[in-house]
């Protein structure tokens, strides 16, 4: 299938994940959540995979039901913004040449974060910030949903059609699909279900996001 940019010679615009896409960030994810958990007396393991799964106050619930959920929010992003001080990141390898790569206005970041922890975490690790930033404060529905990315398409003044989403985990996968977005997925050994095109790593799928942000040519999803 050929994306409706490659036959009418419309610009293009790639949307990123963050955390699994652009920056390796499980060890601190890990030991965020084994820090929150201790803090409550919970066994951090159990925490941690049920986090992997749900969104914060669905963890809350599921481990900890019995607690005020605002008050175990806010523990969680004081744990968080510590991380972002103090934690070790890594960019994958590639993204820092691939984000530089592209023209400013034709991408941005699509994240179940928060705006001020990435531009934090970009700052560390010198990646390049684009203009538009959707976070979770910026939508009442996050991913799966096709909002956060239908929100980003909107701000750069781009069509769905005309979007390449590049994602790591099945709901964002989900997200850029339902949004009628070109997915690809990299960084996993199996492709995620659904995905038009699979990387192993971002590093192998920079050279093909580059050739689909300069223009129209050849096919999207091939």
């Amino acid at each position: 299938m050929t994306s409706g940019s490659a036959q009418s010679g419309r610009s293009r615009y790639v949307l990123f994940d963050v955390d699994g896409t652009l920056m390796d960030a499980v060890s601190n994810q890990r030991q965020v959540w084994r820090a929150w958990a201790k803090r409550y007396g919970l066994d951090a393991d159990e925490v941690y995979q049920v986090a992997l799964r749900t969104r914060p106050m669905e963890t809350f619930a599921a481990v900890s039901g019995n607690l005020d959920p605002h008050e175990c929010l806010a523990a969680l992003h004081e744990l968080e913004d510590e991380d972002v001080r103090s934690g070790v990141y890594a960019a994958f390898d590639g993204a820092s040449e691939l984000l530089s790569g592209l023209p400013t206005a034709s991408w941005a970041l699509v994240t179940s974060n928060y705006e001020h922890r990435v531009r934090g975490r970009f700052l560390r690790t010198g990646l390049p910030v684009p203009g538009v930033i959707v976070d979770a404060a910026t939508v009442e529905e996050g991913k799966p949903s096709p909002v956060p990315y239908l929100r980003a398409a909107a701000r750069l003044g781009a069509e769905p059609e005309d979007c390449l989403v590049i994602e790591d985990a099945p709901s964002g996968v989900q997200s850029g699909l339902r949004a009628g977005m070109t997915v690809w997925g990299v960084n996993a050994a199996v492709a995620v279900e659904g995905v038009h095109r699979h990387f192993d790593s971002l590093r192998e799928a920079v050279p093909h996001i580059l050739a689909f942000a300069s223009g129209p040519h050849g096919n999207a999803t091939a």
